[in-house]
């Protein structure tokens, strides 16, 4: 991870690749001299965001480890992945923009004639190590050379469930340009990839890729890939703006204010994959009945309702466009049910009248044709429960006020 160094020279050849490296020279200096980094750290907007677990240890291991809770994190049976094939991502799409969820937070965006690739990960573990660390739930749709040819890979932050070095060292081999977010291209230059490849952005950046432009946007969320974090690696979100399309990825990150604000500067979006996967009582500000929004205290995933509002804050405050659930359904992050981010997310979605895509993994589809909705996580889930449906309010002809979704119930 970033600013990870050893005194003995012995550990450091032992140092796995993986951890990547740390910024220095006119890397670092870049880096003291952006806005947002203060007190030798990069600060989220708003001020402070805790990153440790609350709660005792005792407890979160029981959450993680339990038989019963081990049993809901994982699929009863084989997730139905969508064999992508060349010919699915041959034919240009249709309507202008095609997005495909490879699973997790990668997604091949087709966009304007160009194609955009966010948080490549085929690794078959997020992890430094091959041996240890969440496995994969299923397989990758295809592997990345079958992808054909990328204009641009975007990468959202550090982490190894992002960051993944066996899929950077594939897209490395091609011409491909990076565009990542401030002190991440160490990593990559670590990695192989030159530094004229890259496109390296503090928030509010912009980067021009043929016809596409890229701006690193706000997100709340920490960094770092080895034993001691220094938070000199920034983390984002990213807008993607074609001549005729507009889309958003939101990385990792926790519900704010700043929503509003991308939505107000750079939307309304076609379509926006938001992050609704890894929350949990233990994580700070957690997933309660206790904590309403906005105003709660900000922590580092959102939950599903929180995707739905934040995409509707990205829209201007009423629905639009079409929400695709990220971050979810791959990789076992968090305590909570396997399905239970894709299922409450098609809840919430469905109580606001907002448009949302459920494709399995690896199939592809348009915003503006007919989408995925099907909920295909049913046939391989266990039961979910649905505590924080609440009675319909009064104030739309379905009895649904739209836009202002109302988090207190959500567990």
């Amino acid at each position: 991870m970033a600013g990870f160094r050893s005194p003995n020279p012995g550990f450091r050849a032992l140092r796995p690749a993986a951890f990547g490296a740390a910024p220095r020279g006119e890397r670092m200096a870049r880096i003291r001299r952006s806005p947002h980094f203060e007190d030798g750290a990069f600060q989220n907007p708003g001020g402070v965001t805790r990153t440790r677990p609350s709660g005792s240890a005792r407890d979160l291991a029981k959450a993680f480890l339990g038989k019963e809770s081990r049993s809901l994190r994982a699929p009863a049976g084989r997730v139905p992945v969508h064999a992508t094939t060349l010919a699915d991502l041959s034919r240009p799409p249709a309507t202008g923009l095609r997005l495909t969820w490879t699973g997790h937070s990668s997604v091949l965006a087709e966009i304007d004639g160009q194609r955009v690739l966010f948080d490549p990960v085929w690794g078959e573990r997020c992890s430094p190590f091959p041996f240890a660390g969440p496995r994969r739930l299923h397989p990758a749709p295809l592997p990345p050379a079958a992808l054909g040819p990328v204009d641009v890979v975007v990468v959202s932050h550090d982490h190894y469930d992002h960051l993944d070095l066996p899929s950077i060292k594939a897209l490395a081999g091609t011409d491909t340009l990076f565009a990542v977010p401030l002190g991440v291209g160490a990593h990559l230059e670590h990695w192989g990839v030159s530094a004229g490849r890259l496109r390296e952005l503090d928030w509010h950046e912009t980067t021009r890729v043929g016809g596409l432009t890229l701006t690193a946007t706000p997100a709340r969320h920490f960094c770092g890939r080895g034993l001691r974090s220094t938070q000199h690696t920034l983390w984002a979100s990213w807008v993607v703006a074609g001549e005729e399309h507009r889309i958003y990825h939101s990385g990792d990150t926790g519900y704010f204010e700043g929503f509003k604000d991308i939505g107000a500067g750079h939307g309304p979006f076609d379509a926006t994959m938001i992050q609704v996967g890894a929350y949990s009582d233990f994580w700070p500000a957690g997933h309660t009945d206790r904590t309403p929004l906005p105003g709660a205290w900000p922590d580092i995933h959102m939950t599903p309702a929180q995707g739905v509002q934040a995409h509707l804050d990205l829209q201007g405050g009423r629905p639009g466009g079409v929400l695709l659930p990220i971050h979810w359904g791959t990789f076992s992050l968090a305590p909570h049910p396997w399905a239970e981010p894709g299922e409450w997310t098609k809840d919430a979605a469905e109580e606001a009248g907002q448009a949302a895509a459920f494709p399995r993994p690896g199939e592809p589809f348009e915003p503006a044709a007919k989408l995925p909705e099907e909920p295909w996580w049913r046939a391989v889930s266990r039961p979910i429960a649905h505590p924080w449906r609440r009675p319909r309010s009064a104030g739309g002809a379905d009895g649904t006020r739209s836009g202002d979704l109302d988090l207190a119930g959500e567990r």
